[in-house]
């Protein structure tokens, strides 16, 4: 095992993520290649496990298949030397309130973790140049949507208090006002809650372009929370770290490494070590075997976990639960090194060059999303799409004048051709995904790129196998799969069929993005059952802050 100094691991952590092939050994009394936890992936909620475990005086190995640590919090380089691009996700909103970053518990601003909440929050521009544009300060938004409608604009306003009510009630126990309204709400499609709460088209598509992140159609019984995504964006505004989305794994690293932690990367996990019926280690692709005296903690996506023990350990009930398990609409990825932002002509003539924006030509164009997700069509029509250019209100991402951009959207893994046919296609889908976007920001002309690189379905699941079939939420499609539905709920704490494993990420309640809550509780399961707790964790200080 290579062996780096604190200083080189640094050094390599800042660079993108962490790209190194190991840190400095744990000197905690353990034999080589035993710990007290072996954890198989490293996302960010594998990583804030292992940093919770770590602090709590555990012995820690973290083996990550990939180059570089992160999972979906990924920056690196990739269209042009000093352009960083987040390989997948860009804001870090829903981590805001774990008290991971709400109360600092993992020290993580002392090791480098900063956030920047751009304003103005979200734009959306339309083809007649109509626009909407979404500020923190609420009565700039309140004035945007009375653009349209005096009386949605009223109501969006009781809605963000009524959103404030709902989640305070919810953080405290309490009950939850109108809660047979809220309900009922939930249980909705996010289109037919849009089209009976507002009566403009323009503010019906704002909120879906924005629902539509999750890669959920509103289509779909029991996404009427999607109304709400727009309104906790008023709320919570849309933070981004400073210097890319991998400066999160990067300090979690830096947490594990000060506290005797050891990660190592270029290392996928090929099986589970199984004794007497129990989970004792894992076997990597490379043959090299790594044993855990107490537990596994996994994040491997569970339809490849599988595959890594024998089938009667895991039960019928559990793998046929796993089995019908479908993937969430794939997602693209199309990143470029641009010499200005793309700046969005409004109807007074004048331009805004936002951070993030969303777009979305119609209500009724979100229903087509479940057909050519079916079909395997591609239909690049007025294709709903999430532009993000985080170099305007972050110029450390790009040199001096330039910017990065990303163009996210939905488009099938499956194609009629099947999913390699993405190969062929890719340059092409991506010119015409630009050139339907450029409409809106005419000012991007083609020398206005600099550099570009593109990620099909294919090409995402490629990078990180934890996105099955380009699903970036791992199993979130459907109510069928979301909260106590997915595969490990949370009323299982994480433990799974097999003893002596946990399972943590995205494929555990309450799911994907970049919210950490699946790892802190996986953290709260595992050093509850092992005769610790978070409380002990944090209260210890261990090793060297930046």
């Amino acid at each position: 095992m290579t062996k780096l100094s604190r200083r080189v691991f640094l050094q390599g952590a800042a660079l993108s993520s962490l790209s190194v092939n190991s840190v400095a050994s744990a000197k905690m009394g353990r034999t080589e290649n035993v710990f007290d936890f072996v954890v198989a992936g490293a996302g960010h909620n594998s990583l804030i496990t292992a940093a919770y475990l770590a602090k709590a005086g555990f012995s820690v190995l973290v083996l990550e298949g990939r180059p570089t640590i992160g999972g979906g919090c990924k920056t690196a380089e990739v269209c042009m030397p000093g352009f960083k691009e987040d390989l997948c996700s860009t804001v870090h909103g829903f981590i805001q309130s774990n008290p991971v970053i709400s109360k600092n518990e993992l020290d993580l601003f002392d090791y480098g973790l900063e956030y920047i909440d751009p304003d103005p929050i979200m734009h959306t521009s339309f083809a007649d140049k109509a626009s909407i544009t979404m500020w923190h300060d609420i009565d700039r938004t309140y004035a945007e949507y009375a653009k349209f409608s005096r009386t949605d604009a009223d109501t969006f306003r009781q809605l963000v208090d009524e959103y404030k009510a709902y989640n305070a009630a919810k953080s405290s126990g309490s009950s939850i006002p109108n809660s047979a309204v809220w309900r009922r709400r939930f249980a909705m499609s996010g289109y037919d809650l849009v089209n009976a709460t507002f009566e403009s088209p323009y503010i019906r598509s704002f909120h879906l372009a924005q629902g539509r992140f999750s890669s959920i159609p509103g289509a779909h019984p029991k996404t009427g929370s999607q109304l709400f995504t727009a309104i906790r964006h008023q709320v919570k505004g849309r933070p981004m770290p400073k210097g890319g989305s991998g400066m999160l794994p990067t300090a979690l690293g830096r947490v594990i490494e000060a506290n005797g932690g050891v990660i190592q990367t270029n290392m996928p996990v090929a099986q589970l070590i199984i004794e007497q019926g129990r989970c004792v280690g894992v076997e990597c692709t490379d043959g090299s075997q790594y044993r855990a005296r107490k537990s596994v903690v996994s994040t491997i996506h569970i339809k490849h976990l599988l595959d890594m023990a024998p089938k009667k350990l895991w039960g019928d009930d559990f793998r046929e639960n796993v089995r019908l398990l479908q993937p969430e609409h794939a997602m693209f990825a199309f990143h470029y090194a641009v010499s200005e932002p793309p700046r969005f002509e409004l109807a007074d003539g004048s331009t805004i060059a936002p951070t993030e924006s969303a777009l979305l030509s119609s209500p009724e164009r979100i229903l087509l999303a479940d057909y050519e997700h079916a079909s395997g069509e591609l239909n690049l029509d007025d294709l709903p799409l999430q532009i993000v250019c985080p170099s305007i209100a972050d110029p450390t991402r790009a040199p001096a004048g330039k910017h990065t951009l990303k163009i996210l959207g939905n488009l099938p893994y499956q194609l009629k051709e099947g999913p390699r046919h993405w190969d062929n296609i890719k340059e092409d889908v991506a010119a015409k995904v630009f050139d339907g976007f450029r409409k809106f920001c005419p000012n991007l002309t083609e020398d206005k790129i600099l550099g570009k690189f593109l990620q099909s379905p294919v090409d995402i699941e490629r990078m990180n196998p934890a996105m099955w079939r380009g699903s970036v939420h791992a199993v979130a499609y459907g109510a069928a799969q979301v909260g106590d539905m997915r595969p490990v709920p949370d009323w299982a704490e994480y433990r799974m069929p097999i003893p002596g494993l946990y399972q943590t990420g995205s494929c555990t309640a309450p799911g994907g993005s970049v919210r950490g809550q699946p790892g802190r509780d996986a953290a709260i399961a595992v050093l509850k059952d092992h005769g610790s707790s978070i409380e002990e964790a944090i209260s210890k200080s261990v090793g060297m802050k930046l």
